[in-house]
Parts: C-alpha cells; structure tokens; sequence
C-alpha cells in the first residue's frame, strides 16, 4: 500500500548485508547503546559485589552473568537491526503471540519471589520475565493496526489497538505491575497521538488513568505505601530512597571515589533499581549526566530519523519503541532521586537483569531497524506530489 502511494527509489542490488547494514545504521545511536552497556559493567563491578558475597557466591558472580547475558543482547540487537521492516513485523507478531499468552498464564504458573507481585517464570537457573519481553512485540503490532487505518476502507485498527492495550494494562495491574502498565498506556498514546488523534480524546483517556490509579490508591496497600512514601515531607532514611537520596547527595559533582560507596552494602536493589545512586555516590553527577545524554541521544536522534520516514508503519512503531525506551529510562532515575513513586524498574542495559538487557536489545534492534536509511526520497517531494 505505502508503495502505491509514495513510490519507491531504485535501491543498490546485490549489496553485502555487512557494509549495507553499516552504510544505513545509525552509527551515533549505536555507539550509545554500547556506551551504556560498558558504564553498567562498570557499575556492577561496585554493586553487585556485596549482594554476591551475601548470597554466598564469588565477587564478580553477577558481573559474569550480566557480561553474558548483555552480550546476548548485543548480538541479538545487531541481527535484528539487521532486518527488513517487514521482516521485523512478522517475527514481532510471533513474538507478541507467544508473551502475551505467557502473561495471561502467570497467575497459574508464575512466582512472585516472595516480592509479592507473580511477575516472574522459574527456570531454576535463572528466571524469565514476560512483560519485558511483551513490550516491543506489543508496541510493533499495535502500530500495525494504527497503520492499517490509513488504508482505503482497512480495518478499524485505532478500535483493535485500543482493545489490545487495555487488555494487557488490565493483565499487568493484576500482578500488580501498575508501573509496566502505565509504561504500556504511555506507548501506545504516544502512537496513537502521532497517528492523528484529537487532543480531547487523549484527555479524556489520561483522566481515565488518573481515575484508575484513585482506585489502585484505595484498593491495594501496596500501591497506597509507596505513594504515601513518595507525598511524605520526610524520607525515612532507613528505606531505599533512603539510601538512595543520602548517597546521590554525598556523590557531589565528582562522587566520594571508584569503590568508596557505601550505598551499595545498604541497598538490596543497587545493582538493578537503584544502580543510579550507585553511580551517583562513587562517580558523582558527571556520570550521572553522561547517562543522561546518552539515552536523550538515542530518543532524540530516532525522533529526526523517523521524522524523515514515509511508511506509517514504520514511524508509529519506531516512535513507539523510542519514546518508552526514554521514558523507562526517566522512570527508573526519576524514583532514585525522588522525582516519581517508587517502582521496580530497570534502568536498560545498565541495571542488572537478564530478561531486562535482552529485551532491551530486542528493542532497540526493532529501532535500529526502523531507523535505519533508506532511499525513498526527501518528504518535501512526497508532499509536493500529493498536493498534484
């Protein structure tokens, strides 16, 4: 369809996918992700320690794993911003299929790991967590059905998308995961604002989740403490934004010294919720802001790139994948400083965790992918031709 209506650009054929994919990729955003791989091994080399010598293991236990199971992210994240778009949908929806269906089976065969919410699958050797990896399925097939409604007399995808995403908020909150839930409903109105939506109605649906999380408030103490936690005037020192706000203030503009901290032998969380506080205390704000800069890098520089792009498709679920990819980033710092709730999520491919890296180079292949350059002209001469 995009086709018949943009044309296409005569493209270089017999190509190597090696220098093809080097010649189109977004090298800038690229060296990002690898940056921020390097900082969390960095950091975990100061986190994780304490927490493997209570658990019995070898200094560097979950160093090793995070270095493996990062390093499975890369390769896979490389393969797939190897792939064409339509490529990328099709395994996508295969993927989305298999996750959601694991989600919906959680209640009956997931663990909580005595941390009260069944989010989890036990291997025994390691453990697997099906919304990471629901998200950039989720966001790429929602974006087909949005892109579907362009079409001459398609289907009516904003209706399907919307069913879709309430569906999979509504599994989340049972968990309870109120903060992968919000991140879901933030993705796909992103998506959907950028498809065209009245502003009214993007309105009507933030009231909507203001009113649901009155009643998260009033119907689950969990919830409840931790917002309570967060409007209190004074910080209980002895909690992990506890821990979390003295080390970031004791890190100042060039931190206390590499294995100085102390924050790490307090926090249970360092090395995944609260690894910004470790960086903050043993490296000080200059870390701290170059971790910034490089996920603003990343968002921003997928922003311009999609700006350029002709495919619906494409440009919906690229800005999809970009804007949560950002936004998680600015939820997980957001709670180390006292800026947002308190919630359980990662900071990626710095914090520790195998399903988080993983589906974070999951993710950022799908961008990468959709990123990447391709020859279809500039946009001011696809809009001339539709004024004709």
């Amino acid at each position: 369809m995009t086709e018949m209506v943009y044309g296409t650009v005569p493209q270089r054929d017999g190509e190597p996918i090696l220098p093809k994919w080097w010649r189109t990729i977004d090298k800038l955003s690229l060296g990002c992700v690898l940056i921020l791989f390097s900082i969390g091994l960095l950091l975990g080399l100061a986190a994780s320690v304490p927490l493997a010598e209570k658990n019995g293991f070898p200094p560097f236990h979950y160093v090793f794993r995070q270095a493996f199971f990062g390093g499975v992210a890369l390769v896979v994240m490389i393969i797939t911003s190897m792939m064409r778009p339509t490529l990328v949908r099709r395994l996508a929806v295969l993927g989305f299929i298999v996750t959601f269906v694991a989600l919906a089976m959680l209640p009956f065969f997931g663990t909580d790991f005595g941390k009260g919410a069944v989010r989890w699958y036990s291997l025994g050797f390691a453990s697997v967590q099906p919304s990471e990896f629901l998200k950039p399925g989720f966001v790429v097939v929602a974006a087909w059905m949005l892109a579907s409604s362009y079409e001459l007399n398609g289907p009516p995808g904003r209706t399907w998308s919307f069913a879709l995403t309430c569906t999979i908020a509504l599994l989340l909150v049972l968990q309870p995961d109120f903060g992968q839930a919000c991140l879901v409903l933030f993705g796909w109105g992103v998506m959907y604002f950028v498809a065209g939506a009245p502003i009214m109605l993007l309105m009507c649906m933030a009231g909507l989740v203001v009113f649901g999380g009155i009643l998260a408030y009033n119907s689950s103490e969990h919830f409840a403490g931790r917002i309570d936690g967060f409007l209190s005037a004074e910080v209980d020192p002895t909690t992990q934004l506890g821990y979390a706000t003295n080390a970031i203030r004791e890190g100042g503009l060039f931190g206390v010294g590499v294995g100085e901290g102390t924050v790490k032998w307090s926090l249970p969380d360092a090395h995944t919720d609260f690894i910004i506080a470790v960086a903050a205390e043993e490296y000080g704000l200059i870390l701290v802001l170059t971790v910034i800069a490089l996920f603003l890098t990343i968002v921003v520089r997928s922003f311009l790139r999609l700006m350029q792009e002709h495919d619906p498709f494409i440009r919906l679920a690229g800005t999809g994948l970009a804007a949560m990819f950002g936004v998680q980033a600015i939820i997980n710092m957001g709670v180390a400083v006292r800026l947002l709730p308190a919630k359980g999520m990662t900071l990626p491919f710095v914090s520790y965790g195998g399903s988080s890296v993983i589906a974070s180079g999951i993710a950022l292949g799908m961008l990468l992918a959709f990123t990447r350059t391709r020859a279809q002209g500039k946009i001011t001469e696809v809009l001339g031709r539709a004024w004709r």
